[in-house]
């Protein structure tokens, strides 16, 4: 091993030889236990971020374990095609290089154009997986856009139509007009804006009048341009100001057109003027109660939401309707919407309408890709239809085939499926599955797997024309049938039999809807068992929280707090860290302000901390559910900590290597200490698989950490040290054998988060432990509980010496003795017990607690002025004559003493003080308490010392 732990030196050679060699397979044996998780398909324009990281890092952990178990284990990869992402990529592309837009090259060329970009740039996040060491099998690498998964993406769509769970529909959706597309709630940014709330007045129709005795009514809008669309206003049906109004009409200005006043609990008689106008082609509260009224629904905009030459006109059904005229006044033909909501406000003005305006906070709808307004707009869009699928994937969960952890998230699931709505699954892109359905002349729409199926199904002659829909699917209708797409279906594949269902998924909250929810109903109505039960697609659902920066904010690149996980392993100067963060944005005042702060955060850059000590760290975080504050202090840490494992393993090869460590005979001498390792250690590996079981993760490396630095370190490689210095080689024989055994197993349980380091000391381990054998340290077993090994008298005894030796070197730095000044220590033995433990570890003792000499005080025997401690419950003593300067220690004591008592002063005045404890939250209150308490605690001790020491 080298003398330094250097992680960029073994890295990525190493994960290449593991991949190159297979490791990372399935073992094949289907007599064994199969345990599998489905990566989430992260987006193929995509690079990893600290989410991708952290969830990875869950995975990946889970996985190995299970590997080292002996499971047949298949943990599947993939990258899914990203509709809207990745043609917004390629269009910018062909824009920059090309000057030429999509329509240049027609839909197939422009596709043939994204899968070129596909295959020399569509790689860099699965690159970025290897770099943090995700052990998956890339031979099993899907995209779902690939043949198998198109297949069964077609095969479930033609499916569903069959079975009247897919139909076609005008409904309102979330309208992107700069990409010309429905988006999903998901895509949807919601802002906060000052805007304006704009009062109109509706005259009302045939001379009615209000109880107020005016002829006219006043509604308002912050969307003044939508009333152009306007087929109904609303009014509380418990108003008493407007119930006798509801069956009248209003005359709407403008385009003179004669509305109902209808009776709807939508309008609050508490909010605005009472009175709301409704636009079921505009907006979506709306549009419900336009349903509830059958109100018919006009669309006064383009899909650039520019305003319609004519408008178009149908009932709550969808369908074309002669309810009102399609005539909209000439002068907003082709208006840009924001220019025709003010056109709007100053003809109101002017025709003496416009009632006020106010200052009105305001939630904006942005499109996350195209970054403008989203306009609920009315369109011919596929749908399925949920509400059977989803009471079958509720029952799942009721019963308990599917846990979430933490199981609060059981609520949201419940919440959305227990009120679904029907799933909009078109898209109007070019880049995605195109929906296999085709329309005559006529408007006839036919479904299937292709057009001669088509053509055959519906005995269509040849002369008849067919044109392929032009719309592709959501990538979450693709992406809901990962978990057994991804292993070969329709087919009844051996896959799917050994791999389905799978056992966790690993995801964010914000998806559990669009994507967990999802998949759960997709492939319960498709995947059944040998019984025809439905099949779940994961046994659990393991929730985490987001990953914010070191303030808890959310980290995006508009804040300019992104941290880059590769930045974190391999490093990053600083001048490359602030380009980073800073280089592509459009506003100088905010750059400058980025480039501020990450000057001051990260003074010097970022230094490679290497994969394993982010794994680390990412895993000691993983509490489950909770959003985590990253800390890079935590990360310096747990560097720290594999230098730590580094430098432990040296010592331990430095004193075995070429040495008799007892596994070719010869007799062996176990210490206590030797013992107590071996117990330690089992009870290191009892909690950390228990802890894997529950998803504590953080508890797992916790675990780890304090079994390696405070007992394996600190504490048995210095017990070690007396036995290997002045032992005798049966002794010494036993000691090398615990030494090199207790690591080769503790690298084995630290492994699945450790990968990298624990594989390269552990290569150097292999040879010095008899029965070790196998290529790598990942497919060796992974430790478990073994009663045998376990001792609890050595534990007990080893906790009493330990504390011998902590009293020793406390009452040194108590009392300011040299630390390497050799004590005479006596001990008062409360049992025979202790002192027995005090002659079996002498030798121990007088080593690492720096002694002169230790004895047990006979019962009569008079004692000098000493310090003493407690060592359990025998009292030990330390004759303190010729130790320390009596009159420096005493200055020193009463300057303590003196201090303290100006604390207890301050402290006291301002608990004293009836202000601060009236108005200081009861939190701060209960803390000043506490440090008053403490400092005389101290100052009791302080007099304590100054008494022993005035004696000597």
């Amino acid at each position: 091993m080298e003398k330094t732990y250097n992680p960029t030196s073994i890295e990525q050679a190493l994960y290449q030889a593991w991949e190159e060699k297979g490791y990372f397979k399935p073992h094949g044996d289907t007599t064994k236990e199969s345990y599998s998780i489905m990566i989430p398909p992260p987006n193929v324009t995509g690079s990893l971020h600290m989410g991708h990281a952290f969830q990875d890092t869950i995975m990946d952990t889970l996985i190995r374990c299970e590997r080292m178990k002996g499971k047949n284990t298949l943990w599947q990869v993939g990258t899914d095609h990203a509709g809207i992402a990745t043609q917004m990529v390629v269009e910018r592309k062909i824009a920059a290089e090309e000057g030429k837009t999509k329509h240049d090259y027609g839909r197939e060329a422009f596709i043939d154009k994204i899968w070129e970009w596909k295959g020399q740039s569509g790689g860099t996040i699965t690159q970025q997986l290897r770099r943090l060491g995700a052990s998956v099998d890339w031979d099993r690498e899907r995209f779902t856009m690939d043949d198998g998964l198109s297949n069964a993406v077609q095969e479930v769509f033609v499916r569903l139509y069959e079975e009247d769970l897919i139909y076609r529909g005008k409904r309102l959706v979330n309208w992107d007009p700069k990409l010309h597309t429905a988006i999903s709630d998901l895509e949807v940014e919601n802002k906060d804006k000052k805007g304006h709330m704009w009062h109109f007045r509706y005259p009302l129709a045939d001379g009615v009048k209000t109880a107020e005795g005016k002829n006219y009514i006043v509604v308002a809008t912050t969307r003044p341009e939508t009333m152009l669309g306007d087929t109904g206003v609303a009014v509380n049906p418990e108003d008493p100001r407007y119930k006798d109004l509801i069956g009248k009409e209003i005359v709407l200005p403008i385009v003179d057109r004669r509305i109902p006043i209808v009776g709807d609990e939508h309008a609050d008689m508490e909010k605005g003027t009472g009175c709301v106008k409704i636009t079921p082609a505009h907006d979506f509260n709306d549009y419900e109660v336009g349903k509830r009224h059958q109100l018919p629904m006009i669309n006064i905009l383009t899909f650039d939401a520019n305003i319609r030459d004519a408008a178009e006109v149908f009932n709550t059904n969808g369908e074309a309707s002669d309810a009102y005229s399609t005539e909209l006044p000439a002068k907003y033909h082709g208006m840009e919407r924001f220019a025709a909501r003010k056109a709007v406000v100053v003809e109101f003005e002017e025709l003496g309408l416009l009632d006020e305006i106010k200052d009105h906070d305001l939630t904006v709808p942005y499109g996350d890709r195209g970054g403008v307004v989203i306009e609920p707009m009315l369109t011919d869009q596929w749908y399925v239809r949920t509400a059977p699928l989803a009471e079958t994937a509720t029952k799942a969960v009721e019963d308990g085939e599917i846990q979430f952890v933490p199981k609060q998230y059981e609520n949201m699931y419940f919440s959305w499926m227990r009120d679904i709505q029907d799933w909009c699954i078109s898209r109007q892109l070019w880049w995605g599955h195109r929906i296999p359905a085709w329309y005559d002349n006529d408007g006839n729409v036919y479904v299937g797997r292709t057009e001669e199926e088509v053509r055959a199904n519906n005995n269509l002659a040849p002369v008849v024309v067919l044109r392929q829909d032009d719309d592709v699917l959501d990538t979450w209708f693709s992406s809901a049938l990962w978990t057994f797409g991804t292993q070969g279906w329709p087919e009844n594949t051996d896959d799917l039999k050994t791999f389905h269902p799978s056992d966790v998924l690993v995801t964010g909250f914000d998806i559990i809807f669009f994507w967990v929810a999802r998949m759960i109903m997709m492939t319960m109505h498709f995947c059944k068992d040998e019984n025809g039960k439905p099949q779940v697609p994961f046994k659990t659902v393991y929730v985490t929280g987001l990953i914010r920066d070191e303030n808890g904010d959310k980290m995006s690149k508009s804040k300019g707090n992104v941290l880059d996980p590769i930045d974190m392993i391999d490093g990053i100067d600083l001048e490359s860290l602030v380009t980073k963060r800073t280089g592509n944005m459009m506003q100088p005042q905010l750059a400058k302000k980025i480039e501020k702060n990450t000057r001051k955060t990260f003074e010097n850059g970022i230094e490679a901390y290497g994969t394993d000590a982010l794994r680390f760290t990412l895993a000691a975080m993983a509490s489950t559910g909770r959003d985590i504050n990253w800390d890079m202090k935590r990360l310096e840490g747990y560097r720290n900590f594999c230098n730590k494992l580094w430098n432990a393993s040296r010592y331990v090869l430095m004193n075995t290597e070429e040495q008799d460590c007892g596994f070719k005979g010869g007799e062996i001498e176990y210490s206590l200490a030797d013992k107590w390792i071996e117990s330690q250690f089992e009870l290191a590996a009892k909690e950390f698989n228990g802890h894997i079981d529950n998803f504590r993760l953080d508890m797992a490396a916790n675990t780890i950490y304090e079994f390696v630095w405070n007992q394996f370190c600190d504490w048995y490689l210095e017990l070690t040290k007396p036995v290997l210095w002045k032992g005798n080689e049966a002794q010494q024989r036993g000691t090398r054998r615990t030494l090199i055994t207790v690591l080769e197993k503790t690298l084995r349980l630290a492994h699945p988060v450790l990968p990298y380091i624990t594989e390269t000391i552990w290569q150097s381990v292999k040879p010095l432990v008899d029965g070790v054998e196998g290529d790598t340290i990942m497919l060796q077993a992974l430790p478990q509980y073994d009663e045998a090994n376990f001792n609890q008298e050595a534990l007990d005894d080893i906790e009493w010496v330990k504390s011998f030796i902590t009293s020793i070197r406390n009452l040194r730095a108590e009392y300011d003795i040299n630390p390497g000044k050799p004590l005479e220590v006596m001990l008062k033995a409360a049992s025979e017990q202790d002192a027995a433990r005090l002659e079996t570890n002498k030798q121990v003792l007088v080593s690492l607690a720096k002694l002169e000499s230790v004895r047990i005080l006979a019962a009569d025997e008079e004692t000098p002025a000493c310090a003493t401690a407690l060592v359990a419950k025998s009292e030990l003593m330390i004759p303190m004559a010729g130790l320390i300067d009596k009159d420096a220690e005493l200055a020193r004591l009463d300057g303590e003493v003196k201090k303290t008592q100006g604390e207890i002063k301050r402290l006291e005045g301002k608990l004293n003080n009836e202000g601060f404890v009236a108005k200081a939250p009861e939190a701060v209150v209960a803390k000043e308490r506490e440090k008053l308490e403490g400092y005389k605690e101290t100052l009791a001790k302080l007099e304590e010392q100054k008494q022993t020491i005035s004696n000597l």
